[in-house]
């Protein structure tokens, strides 16, 4: 596993968030990523910001190949245990990566971002850029994203780009992609309840595009 140096703003702000605040190891991918990609055939996938690993751990589990990247070498260690108690250490390699400095060489034919989003100052347009330019002719660029507050908070002040606007932010010639899917739907929230217990709606964005050719 790769640890690259020096420490940046960012690194630190994301290994205390990870040493003060572990994740439970839930063994299941994201509900929304694994309808996406269930009906893929198994190849090679980038996982760009995998945390504690549980998409990449279950994107193995399916026979995929995956390189999970994250800036916080916490993270990337509980990721890599995670995968050798699920039996797929072979399967699975963890890079520390502060995508602003660098990112991992080659083209797979999955590149998935699950809520790239930083509190912290990033560059967000440059990564996506940099994914579009990793998946491989055949291959499916995937982009989860907030694009709105859950509803029950008032008077956020969130401000998250329309499915555009995140399209746009990748900066393709479409003529080279197929959309295959670019848009906002709503669902229910089930990561989280309002302090009274108020079970709400949140939108995300939703960005797949096919290569075509490079």
């Amino acid at each position: 596993m790769n640890h690259p140096s020096p420490l940046s703003t960012a690194r630190a702000s994301w290994e205390q968030r990870y040493q003060h605040n572990p994740r439970p190891w839930t063994g299941q991918a994201n509900a929304i990523l694994a309808r996406w990609v269930q009906p893929l055939t198994p190849g090679s996938a980038l996982d760009l910001g995998c945390s504690e690993g549980n998409s990449a751990v279950w994107m193995a589990q399916q026979g995929r190949q995956v390189t999970g990247v994250d800036i916080s070498a916490t993270a990337l260690d509980r990721a890599a245990q995670h995968a050798a108690d699920a039996g797929v250490s072979t399967r699975t390699r963890f890079e520390q990566h502060d995508l602003e400095q660098s990112f991992p060489a080659g083209q797979v034919d999955l590149v998935y971002a699950l809520y790239l989003q930083s509190p912290v100052a990033f560059p967000r347009d440059i990564v996506l850029r940099q994914a579009a330019d990793a998946v491989a002719i055949g291959g499916l660029l995937l982009v989860i994203e907030h694009a709105s507050a859950p509803s029950w908070v008032k008077d956020s002040e969130v401000q998250s780009p329309s499915a555009q606007k995140a399209l746009d932010t990748i900066g393709q010639d479409l003529d080279q992609w197929e959309t295959v899917f670019a848009g906002t739907p709503e669902r229910q929230v089930t990561e989280t309840s309002s302090p009274d217990g108020q079970v709400g709606t949140i939108k995300d964005n939703i960005i797949a595009l096919r290569r075509l050719k490079s």
